[in-house]
Protein backbone atom coordinates (compact mmCIF):
# COMPACT_ATOMS: atom_id res chain seq x y z
CA UNK A 1 0.00 0.00 0.00
CA UNK A 2 1.19 3.48 -1.01
CA UNK A 3 1.15 6.83 0.84
CA UNK A 4 -2.31 8.09 -1.34
CA UNK A 5 -3.90 4.99 -0.75
CA UNK A 6 -3.83 5.53 2.97
CA UNK A 7 -5.05 9.16 1.80
CA UNK A 8 -7.88 7.50 0.47
CA UNK A 9 -9.04 5.19 3.19
CA UNK A 10 -11.22 7.67 4.42
CA UNK A 11 -11.93 9.66 7.85
CA UNK A 12 -9.65 7.31 10.03
CA UNK A 13 -6.29 8.74 9.28
CA UNK A 14 -4.94 12.95 9.76
CA UNK A 15 -2.15 14.54 7.85
CA UNK A 16 0.76 16.58 9.21
CA UNK A 17 2.80 17.82 6.28
CA UNK A 18 6.08 17.96 8.84
CA UNK A 19 6.75 16.84 12.21
CA UNK A 20 5.53 19.81 14.49
CA UNK A 21 8.65 18.58 17.19
CA UNK A 22 8.23 21.61 19.49
CA UNK A 23 4.14 21.81 19.39
CA UNK A 24 3.24 17.81 19.92
CA UNK A 25 -0.28 18.79 21.15
CA UNK A 26 -0.56 19.92 17.33
CA UNK A 27 0.05 16.02 16.40
CA UNK A 28 -0.58 14.26 19.57
CA UNK A 29 -4.27 14.68 20.14
CA UNK A 30 -5.18 12.87 16.67
CA UNK A 31 -2.75 9.70 18.31
CA UNK A 32 -5.05 9.97 21.65
CA UNK A 33 -8.33 10.42 19.89
CA UNK A 34 -7.62 7.30 17.71
CA UNK A 35 -6.46 5.08 20.74
CA UNK A 36 -9.43 6.10 22.48
CA UNK A 37 -11.51 5.52 19.43
CA UNK A 38 -11.34 2.56 16.60
CA UNK A 39 -7.58 3.23 15.29
CA UNK A 40 -6.44 5.41 12.91
CA UNK A 41 -3.44 6.53 10.41
CA UNK A 42 -1.57 9.58 10.95
CA UNK A 43 0.58 10.59 8.13
CA UNK A 44 4.12 12.38 7.65
CA UNK A 45 4.81 14.23 5.30
CA UNK A 46 1.65 14.74 3.42
CA UNK A 47 0.10 18.63 2.98
CA UNK A 48 -3.64 19.71 4.25
CA UNK A 49 -4.31 19.40 0.58
CA UNK A 50 -3.28 15.85 0.40
CA UNK A 51 -0.41 16.57 -1.85
CA UNK A 52 2.48 13.76 -0.73
CA UNK A 53 5.69 16.58 -0.05
CA UNK A 54 7.58 13.79 1.73
CA UNK A 55 9.99 15.01 5.01
CA UNK A 56 13.54 16.00 4.72
CA UNK A 57 15.11 14.05 7.77
CA UNK A 58 12.15 11.02 7.83
CA UNK A 59 14.80 9.08 10.06
CA UNK A 60 15.28 11.88 12.58
CA UNK A 61 11.23 12.57 12.80
CA UNK A 62 10.90 8.83 13.59
CA UNK A 63 12.93 8.26 16.76
CA UNK A 64 11.44 12.26 17.57
CA UNK A 65 7.38 10.58 17.19
CA UNK A 66 8.68 7.39 19.41
CA UNK A 67 9.90 9.10 22.12
CA UNK A 68 7.64 12.12 22.67
CA UNK A 69 4.44 9.63 22.32
CA UNK A 70 6.46 8.09 25.25
CA UNK A 71 7.11 10.75 26.92
CA UNK A 72 3.65 12.98 26.78
CA UNK A 73 1.16 10.16 26.48
CA UNK A 74 -0.40 8.43 29.38
CA UNK A 75 -1.05 5.58 29.22
CA UNK A 76 0.95 5.02 26.35
CA UNK A 77 -0.54 4.08 23.81
CA UNK A 78 0.14 0.67 21.06
CA UNK A 79 1.43 1.92 17.94
CA UNK A 80 3.09 1.11 14.57
CA UNK A 81 5.91 3.39 12.91
CA UNK A 82 6.98 3.08 9.72
CA UNK A 83 9.06 4.88 7.14
CA UNK A 84 8.30 4.71 3.26
CA UNK A 85 10.10 5.75 0.50
CA UNK A 86 8.18 6.62 -2.58
CA UNK A 87 8.53 7.62 -6.16
CA UNK A 88 6.56 11.17 -6.51
CA UNK A 89 6.59 13.40 -9.87
CA UNK A 90 10.00 11.43 -10.79
CA UNK A 91 11.87 11.50 -7.56
CA UNK A 92 12.08 9.30 -4.12
CA UNK A 93 10.67 11.29 -1.24
CA UNK A 94 10.66 9.72 2.38
CA UNK A 95 6.98 9.26 4.70
CA UNK A 96 6.71 8.29 8.13
CA UNK A 97 3.29 6.56 8.91
CA UNK A 98 2.21 6.00 12.30
CA UNK A 99 -0.55 3.55 12.96
CA UNK A 100 -2.31 3.96 16.24
CA UNK A 101 -4.32 0.83 17.70
CA UNK A 102 -7.87 0.94 19.68
CA UNK A 103 -7.05 0.83 22.78
CA UNK A 104 -8.49 -1.10 26.44
CA UNK A 105 -6.99 1.40 28.65
CA UNK A 106 -8.60 4.35 28.23
CA UNK A 107 -8.83 7.66 28.40
CA UNK A 108 -5.43 7.89 26.29
CA UNK A 109 -4.27 11.39 27.17
CA UNK A 110 -1.93 14.13 25.68
CA UNK A 111 0.17 15.57 29.09
CA UNK A 112 1.89 18.79 28.62
CA UNK A 113 1.68 22.74 29.42
CA UNK A 114 0.16 21.28 32.88
CA UNK A 115 -2.14 19.58 30.77
CA UNK A 116 -3.66 16.16 30.93
CA UNK A 117 -6.38 15.86 27.98
CA UNK A 118 -8.00 12.94 26.41
CA UNK A 119 -9.22 13.54 22.93
CA UNK A 120 -11.78 11.63 20.82
CA UNK A 121 -12.75 11.75 16.63
CA UNK A 122 -15.36 13.15 15.12
CA UNK A 123 -15.40 12.99 11.69
CA UNK A 124 -12.31 14.22 10.33
CA UNK A 125 -11.36 15.65 13.21
CA UNK A 126 -9.65 14.69 17.02
CA UNK A 127 -11.81 17.05 19.77
CA UNK A 128 -11.41 17.34 23.22
CA UNK A 129 -13.50 14.75 25.08
CA UNK A 130 -16.23 16.66 27.29
CA UNK A 131 -17.61 14.82 29.96
CA UNK A 132 -19.50 12.08 29.11
CA UNK A 133 -16.76 11.19 26.13
CA UNK A 134 -14.91 10.85 29.33
CA UNK A 135 -17.32 9.02 31.55
CA UNK A 136 -17.18 6.68 28.59
CA UNK A 137 -13.94 5.96 28.15
CA UNK A 138 -13.12 6.03 31.93
CA UNK A 139 -16.09 2.84 31.92
CA UNK A 140 -14.37 1.00 28.79
CA UNK A 141 -10.76 1.66 30.34
CA UNK A 142 -12.31 -0.15 34.09
CA UNK A 143 -13.87 -2.70 31.99
CA UNK A 144 -16.85 -1.72 33.81
CA UNK A 145 -20.54 -1.06 32.37
CA UNK A 146 -22.91 1.37 33.25
CA UNK A 147 -25.25 -0.58 34.47
CA UNK A 148 -23.29 -2.22 36.61
CA UNK A 149 -22.35 0.46 38.45
CA UNK A 150 -23.69 1.23 42.49
CA UNK A 151 -26.67 4.22 42.12
CA UNK A 152 -27.64 6.30 45.39
CA UNK A 153 -30.64 4.81 45.57
CA UNK A 154 -31.80 2.00 48.24
CA UNK A 155 -33.34 -0.78 46.94
CA UNK A 156 -35.80 -1.14 49.76
CA UNK A 157 -37.29 2.01 48.61
CA UNK A 158 -38.46 0.73 45.62
CA UNK A 159 -41.34 -1.64 44.08
CA UNK A 160 -40.59 -4.24 41.66
CA UNK A 161 -44.29 -5.70 40.44
CA UNK A 162 -44.06 -5.19 36.84
CA UNK A 163 -40.52 -7.26 36.95
CA UNK A 164 -41.93 -9.86 39.23
CA UNK A 165 -45.00 -10.55 37.00
CA UNK A 166 -42.90 -10.71 34.01
CA UNK A 167 -40.41 -13.15 35.43
CA UNK A 168 -43.55 -15.54 36.96
CA UNK A 169 -44.87 -15.17 34.07
CA UNK A 170 -42.03 -16.63 31.47
CA UNK A 171 -40.08 -18.29 33.59
CA UNK A 172 -42.73 -20.19 35.83
CA UNK A 173 -40.78 -19.30 39.10
CA UNK A 174 -40.88 -16.41 41.39
CA UNK A 175 -38.17 -13.60 41.70
CA UNK A 176 -36.44 -14.30 45.61
CA UNK A 177 -34.82 -11.15 47.08
CA UNK A 178 -31.39 -13.07 46.80
CA UNK A 179 -31.68 -13.30 43.34
CA UNK A 180 -31.40 -9.09 42.85
CA UNK A 181 -28.55 -9.72 44.28
CA UNK A 182 -26.76 -12.57 42.23
CA UNK A 183 -28.26 -11.05 38.95
CA UNK A 184 -26.29 -7.92 39.57
CA UNK A 185 -29.43 -5.69 40.23
CA UNK A 186 -27.98 -4.63 43.86
CA UNK A 187 -24.84 -4.23 45.62
CA UNK A 188 -23.43 -5.53 48.75
CA UNK A 189 -24.95 -2.67 50.76
CA UNK A 190 -28.36 -2.51 49.72
CA UNK A 191 -28.17 0.13 46.48
CA UNK A 192 -29.55 -0.38 43.40
CA UNK A 193 -27.13 -0.81 40.84
CA UNK A 194 -28.13 1.16 37.39
CA UNK A 195 -29.51 -1.64 35.94
CA UNK A 196 -32.01 -1.93 39.12
CA UNK A 197 -32.48 1.17 38.51
CA UNK A 198 -33.88 1.12 35.29
CA UNK A 199 -36.01 -2.24 36.06
CA UNK A 200 -37.46 -0.63 39.15
CA UNK A 201 -41.46 0.51 38.40
CA UNK A 202 -40.73 4.16 38.79
CA UNK A 203 -37.69 4.50 37.51
CA UNK A 204 -36.27 7.56 38.46
CA UNK A 205 -33.49 7.86 35.42
CA UNK A 206 -35.91 10.62 33.34
CA UNK A 207 -33.58 9.80 29.84
CA UNK A 208 -35.22 6.47 30.02
CA UNK A 209 -38.20 6.41 28.49
CA UNK A 210 -39.75 5.81 24.68
CA UNK A 211 -41.70 7.52 22.23
CA UNK A 212 -44.37 6.01 20.31
CA UNK A 213 -45.95 7.88 17.16
CA UNK A 214 -48.10 6.18 14.44
CA UNK A 215 -47.47 9.29 11.53
CA UNK A 216 -49.72 9.38 8.71
CA UNK A 217 -47.87 9.25 5.32
CA UNK A 218 -44.00 8.13 4.28
CA UNK A 219 -42.54 10.62 6.78
CA UNK A 220 -42.62 13.00 9.77
CA UNK A 221 -45.58 15.53 10.12
CA UNK A 222 -44.42 18.86 11.20
CA UNK A 223 -46.79 18.47 14.42
CA UNK A 224 -48.42 16.17 16.59
CA UNK A 225 -51.54 16.50 15.05
CA UNK A 226 -50.52 14.76 12.04
CA UNK A 227 -49.90 12.07 13.57
CA UNK A 228 -52.67 8.96 14.30
CA UNK A 229 -51.53 7.97 17.64
CA UNK A 230 -48.61 8.69 19.94
CA UNK A 231 -47.93 7.47 23.29
CA UNK A 232 -44.90 8.81 26.00
CA UNK A 233 -43.57 5.78 28.24
CA UNK A 234 -41.80 5.77 31.07
CA UNK A 235 -40.86 3.59 34.37
CA UNK A 236 -39.59 0.41 34.55
CA UNK A 237 -37.75 -0.92 30.94
CA UNK A 238 -39.94 -4.15 31.68
CA UNK A 239 -43.14 -1.81 31.21
CA UNK A 240 -41.45 0.05 28.64
CA UNK A 241 -41.32 -2.80 26.36
CA UNK A 242 -44.60 -4.42 26.60
CA UNK A 243 -46.06 -1.22 25.83
CA UNK A 244 -44.06 -0.27 23.19
CA UNK A 245 -44.64 -3.87 21.41
CA UNK A 246 -48.41 -3.12 22.07
CA UNK A 247 -48.70 -0.17 20.29
CA UNK A 248 -46.52 -1.48 17.43
CA UNK A 249 -49.16 -4.63 17.20
CA UNK A 250 -51.72 -2.14 17.06
CA UNK A 251 -50.50 -1.22 13.88
CA UNK A 252 -49.58 -4.22 12.39
CA UNK A 253 -52.24 -5.17 10.23
CA UNK A 254 -52.93 -8.83 9.35
CA UNK A 255 -54.32 -10.73 6.63
CA UNK A 256 -55.06 -14.67 5.91
CA UNK A 257 -55.53 -17.00 3.27
CA UNK A 258 -57.04 -20.54 3.27
CA UNK A 259 -54.75 -23.47 2.42
CA UNK A 260 -55.80 -27.39 2.76
CA UNK A 261 -54.42 -27.32 6.52
CA UNK A 262 -56.62 -24.47 7.70
CA UNK A 263 -56.22 -20.25 7.42
CA UNK A 264 -52.69 -19.28 7.39
CA UNK A 265 -52.68 -15.66 8.82
CA UNK A 266 -50.10 -13.30 7.55
CA UNK A 267 -48.52 -10.39 9.61
CA UNK A 268 -47.08 -7.19 7.68
CA UNK A 269 -44.39 -7.34 10.08
CA UNK A 270 -42.81 -10.68 11.29
CA UNK A 271 -43.88 -11.20 14.80
CA UNK A 272 -39.95 -11.95 15.62
CA UNK A 273 -39.03 -8.97 13.96
CA UNK A 274 -41.34 -6.12 16.31
CA UNK A 275 -40.43 -8.81 19.18
CA UNK A 276 -36.66 -8.72 18.63
CA UNK A 277 -36.10 -4.22 17.76
CA UNK A 278 -37.85 -2.90 20.78
CA UNK A 279 -35.89 -4.92 23.15
CA UNK A 280 -32.65 -4.53 21.87
CA UNK A 281 -32.80 -0.77 20.99
CA UNK A 282 -33.83 -0.49 25.22
CA UNK A 283 -31.55 -2.97 26.44
CA UNK A 284 -28.44 -1.96 24.23
CA UNK A 285 -29.22 2.06 24.46
CA UNK A 286 -26.87 4.53 26.02
CA UNK A 287 -28.11 5.73 28.97
CA UNK A 288 -25.12 8.33 29.67
CA UNK A 289 -26.80 9.95 26.69
CA UNK A 290 -29.21 12.84 28.78
CA UNK A 291 -32.45 14.22 27.18
CA UNK A 292 -32.47 11.32 24.40
CA UNK A 293 -34.64 8.25 24.05
CA UNK A 294 -35.65 5.69 22.34
CA UNK A 295 -38.35 6.42 19.48
CA UNK A 296 -40.46 3.94 17.78
CA UNK A 297 -42.34 5.49 14.45
CA UNK A 298 -45.01 4.25 12.32
CA UNK A 299 -45.35 5.08 9.18
CA UNK A 300 -47.21 3.63 6.14
CA UNK A 301 -44.56 1.40 4.55
CA UNK A 302 -42.32 1.20 7.74
CA UNK A 303 -41.27 1.44 11.26
CA UNK A 304 -38.53 2.49 12.27
CA UNK A 305 -37.15 2.05 15.56
CA UNK A 306 -33.92 4.42 16.93
CA UNK A 307 -31.57 4.04 20.03
CA UNK A 308 -29.33 6.04 21.24
CA UNK A 309 -25.78 5.46 20.84
CA UNK A 310 -23.49 3.77 18.19
CA UNK A 311 -22.57 0.28 18.22
CA UNK A 312 -20.67 -1.06 20.82
CA UNK A 313 -17.40 -2.46 19.40
CA UNK A 314 -17.06 1.41 17.89
CA UNK A 315 -17.35 -0.48 14.15
CA UNK A 316 -19.68 0.78 11.78
CA UNK A 317 -22.54 -1.60 10.78
CA UNK A 318 -22.77 -0.75 6.72
CA UNK A 319 -19.03 -3.00 7.43
CA UNK A 320 -20.47 -5.57 9.30
CA UNK A 321 -22.10 -8.84 8.34
CA UNK A 322 -25.10 -8.77 9.63
CA UNK A 323 -25.68 -12.39 9.83
CA UNK A 324 -23.20 -12.80 11.99
CA UNK A 325 -22.16 -10.03 14.10
CA UNK A 326 -20.62 -11.02 17.44
CA UNK A 327 -22.62 -10.48 20.73
CA UNK A 328 -21.36 -7.45 22.51
CA UNK A 329 -24.28 -6.10 25.41
CA UNK A 330 -23.35 -2.22 26.31
CA UNK A 331 -25.33 -3.62 28.99
CA UNK A 332 -24.81 -6.80 29.89
CA UNK A 333 -27.12 -6.97 33.41
CA UNK A 334 -30.23 -5.69 31.88
CA UNK A 335 -29.63 -8.17 28.48
CA UNK A 336 -29.42 -10.83 31.18
CA UNK A 337 -32.14 -10.17 32.90
CA UNK A 338 -34.45 -9.82 29.99
CA UNK A 339 -32.47 -13.17 28.50
CA UNK A 340 -33.50 -15.01 31.36
CA UNK A 341 -37.32 -14.01 30.65
CA UNK A 342 -36.64 -14.84 26.66
CA UNK A 343 -37.65 -11.73 25.84
CA UNK A 344 -34.23 -11.72 24.22
CA UNK A 345 -31.29 -13.64 22.12
CA UNK A 346 -28.86 -14.51 24.35
CA UNK A 347 -26.51 -15.71 21.60
CA UNK A 348 -26.29 -12.61 19.67
CA UNK A 349 -28.20 -14.14 16.46
CA UNK A 350 -31.45 -11.36 16.85
CA UNK A 351 -30.35 -9.84 13.59
CA UNK A 352 -30.14 -13.16 11.92
CA UNK A 353 -33.60 -14.48 13.14
CA UNK A 354 -35.01 -10.99 11.69
CA UNK A 355 -33.34 -11.85 8.44
CA UNK A 356 -34.73 -15.26 8.19
CA UNK A 357 -38.10 -14.26 9.25
CA UNK A 358 -38.36 -11.01 6.22
CA UNK A 359 -36.73 -14.28 4.15
CA UNK A 360 -39.75 -16.84 4.92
Amino acid sequence: MNIRDYIGEGTEYDKKEALEAKRPKSWLKSVSAFANGKGGVLLFGVSDDDIPVGLKDAEGDAEIISETVKTRMDPVPDIGLSIRREIVDGEYRKFIVLHVYSGEETPYCYTGEGLHTAFIRIGNESVQAQAIDLKRLVLRGSHRTWDSLSSSYEASKFAFGRLHSAYLKRTGRRLQDKDFASFGLMDEKGYLTNAGVLLADDSPVRQSRIFCTRWQGLDKASHLLDAEGDREIEGSVIAQFLEGLEFIRRFNPKKWKKQSSGRVELWDYPERAIEECPVNAIVHRDYLELGSEVHIDVFDDRIEITSPGGMVSRKEIQKLDLMSIPSQRRNPIVADVFGRMDYMERRGSGFRKIYLEYHN
